[in-house]
């Protein structure tokens, strides 16, 4: 790629604006913490800049730039409706420098809250796909039963997760192991449908072959026909990690004493805006984090298929 192609973007421009509009007065009636902004907007492009020398598909590195500039273009309304012109109620909706600056402020409180959110949707995620991709496949490897099964699962899968909570309560000891009970529930049966779909969408020419190899079963199902489904499961998988989230975020707004949807609550509940937009915006940005980490594993795994 050219010097012009790596460095004379719009992204770039959009920056600049971005930095322009600080200098226009401020009608808020609270604090804006421009600073804050300032610091956050020039950390981010020279992350950009950065980038742009060692990314070397155009592919990418157009990504990259277009997910700056939506952030900037994000920014610069938030900050004309807010600080500038103060459309929005600014109690309601604090400048975009405030929130920066509470996050700063509270980052050693939204960091335990992110593990303890992440945690519950990795033990209980985990927990499902160990259960659910073996069993699917014992149970799709047998065409009949796997029809059946399909119609049953059909039906569980139904019924919202959520519901299951006061159960939860009653029956288990913490609200932690509710929560990856939930969450287990929420994703078991996508990846448990996923599998079996996968399995019982195996080519037969496939299955044929590799009986005339004389595989033996185990080798059949974990060595010939886990391969073939990875792309069913991935998609039941990534159903139940988008669900698992938006699950957490709820059943801790209703009895967690940690956790993002907690923090979001608890706050809320004061009329701290500030903090609130903060945790929906932590938020969005794990899940984004989490659910990138977990497409690259499946890129990874699904390599061959290109």
């Amino acid at each position: 790629m050219t010097w012009k192609k790596r460095f004379l973007r719009i992204t770039h421009i959009l920056f600049a604006v971005l930095i322009l509009i600080q200098f226009l007065p401020d009608r808020s009636t609270k604090e804006v913490f421009t600073g804050s902004l300032l610091v956050f907007a020039i950390a981010a492009e020279a992350v950009v800049i950065i980038s742009s020398f060692f990314i070397k598909k155009e592919e990418g590195l157009s990504l990259l730039l277009d997910i700056a500039g939506f952030i900037y273009v994000f920014l610069i309304i938030w900050t004309l409706a807010t600080a500038k012109f103060n459309i929005l109620n600014d109690m309601l909706f604090p400048a975009p420098g405030k929130v920066i600056h509470q996050f700063a402020e509270d980052k050693e409180k939204i960091l335990i809250n992110i593990k303890s959110s992440v945690g519950i949707v990795l033990q209980g995620f985990l927990l499902a796909i160990i259960v659910a991709i073996p069993l699917g496949l014992f149970i799709g490897w047998n065409a009949r039963l796997g029809n059946a099964a399909s119609y049953i699962t059909k039906f569980f899968s139904s019924i919202p997760p959520i519901v299951y909570i006061p159960y939860g309560i009653a029956l288990l000891p913490t609200f932690r192991s509710v929560s990856v009970f939930v969450i287990f529930l929420a994703t078991f049966w996508p990846v448990f449908a996923g599998t079996m779909s996968g399995v019982l969408g195996v080519d037969k020419k496939v299955i044929d072959s590799a009986k005339v190899l004389n595989v033996s079963k185990p080798e059949m199902l974990f060595s010939v026909i886990l391969p073939a489904s990875l792309q069913q499961i991935f998609l039941g998988c990534n159903q139940g990690l988008s669900v698992s989230f938006i699950l957490l975020t709820s059943a801790e707004m209703i009895g967690a004493r940690d956790g993002m949807g907690y923090y979001v609550k608890y706050y809320s509940d004061f009329g701290d805006y500030t903090r609130t937009i903060t945790g929906l915006l932590v938020i969005g940005f794990v899940v984004i984090a989490v659910t990138f980490l977990f497409n690259k594993l499946q890129s990874y795994l699904l390599r061959w298929k290109r």
